[in-house]
C-alpha cells in the first residue's frame, strides 16, 4: 500500500563542500553526507541545532553536509552521491514505498547509515529498517541525568569518552534488546536514573554491518543542549566517520 508522505521540505544546504582545484594539494573532492530530519509524528525542537552541529563538524573535518526534509531525494541517483545518510530525530513514516526501496538498495550497495535519537521511532512497520536502526523506541521517562557506561574504547565514536559518561538526556527504552544483532558501544545504567525498563543490560549506542552497508546509532540527542556538548558532538562525529568509511571500526 502506498504510504502518505508529508509535503514539508527545507532547501538543501551544503557546508564545507569545495571542488578540487590546483590550490588543493590533495586534489580530492570531499565526501558528502545527507542529514534527513523529516517528521511525521513528534517533532524535536533540537533538530535545527542538530543540523547546525553536523554542519560545523563537516566544515571542521573535511566532509560536505547536505540537509533536507525532501523525501524525493531517496532515489538511486541522488543517494549514490552520499557516503552516509543521517536520520536526525526523524519520526513516523517518512518514506513512500519507492523511496524505501531506493534506500534499501543504497545500503545494499555499501552505503552508510547514522541514526540519532528518534531515528528509532521511525518506520515502525518496515522490518528491514528496524534491523538497520537496531531496535525500535518503545517509551521514555522524563529528561534527567544518568550514567552511560562505555563498552568499546576503540570505536571512533566512544574511544575518547570516560568509562562512566555523565550527561542529561531523554533515555529511551527499546522494544527489544539489540545486543544479539549489533555491536554495543555503550549502555545506560538504570540505577542512576528513574524510569528504565530494560534492566541491567540497556544498550544506548551501537554499530553493525548490515545488508552490505554500515549502521551506527545513538539514542542521545533529544535536548537542544546535547548539540553544544563537546563530547556528544565528538560521539556523533565518530559515528559519521564510521558510517562513511572514513575511519575503521570493529562493528561485527
Amino acid at each position: 500500500m502506498q504510504k502518505r508522505s508529508l509535503a514539508i521540505f527545507i532547501p538543501l544546504i551544503f557546508i564545507g563542500c569545495s571542488s578540487s582545484s590546483r590550490s588543493d594539494p590533495q586534489n580530492t573532492v570531499q565526501p558528502a553526507v545527507l542529514v534527513f530530519s523529516r517528521t511525521a509524528g513528534y517533532r524535536h525542537a533540537s533538530i535545527p541545532d542538530g543540523i547546525a552541529a553536523i554542519q560545523r563538524l563537516g566544515a571542521a573535518n573535511h566532509f560536505a553536509v547536505a540537509a533536507s526534509e525532501d523525501a524525493s531525494l531517496f532515489n538511486d541517483a541522488t543517494l549514490a552521491g552520499y557516503k552516509a545518510v543521517i536520520f536526525l530525530c526523524t519520526t513516523g513514516d517518512v518514506l513512500d514505498l519507492n523511496q524505501m526501496s531506493a534506500f534499501q538498495r543504497y545500503i545494499e550497495a555499501g552505503g552508510g547509515f547514522v541514526g540519532i535519537h528518534s531515528a528509532s521511532d521511525t518506520e515502525h512497520h518496515w522490518p528491514w529498517y528496524g534491523h538497520l536502526v537496531g531496535a525500535y523506541f518503545q517509551s521514555h521517562p522524563a529528561i534527567q541525568p544518568a550514567s552511560v557506561r562505555i563498552e568499546d574504547f576503540t570505536n571512533p565514536s566512544t574511544a575518547f569518552l570516560p568509562m562512566n559518561w555523565q550527561r542529561v538526556d531523554e533515555w529511551y527504552n527499546f522494544a527489544t534488546n539489540p545486543r544479539a544483532n549489533v555491536h554495543v558501544l555503550a549502555t545506560v545504567d538504570e540505577n542512576t536514573y528513574a524510569g528504565g525498563t530494560m534492566g541491567s543490560d540497556h544498550p544506548i549506542a551501537w554499530c553493525h554491518l548490515y545488508d552490505g552497508g554500515r549502521g551506527w546509532y545513538t539514542a542521545g540527542g533529544h535536548t537542544i543542549q546535547s548539540y553544544s556538548e563537546p563530547l556528544f558532538q565528538r560521539h556523533i562525529l565518530g559515528g559519521i566517520e564510521y558510517a562513511t568509511g572514513l575511519k575503521a571500526a570493529n562493528c561485527q
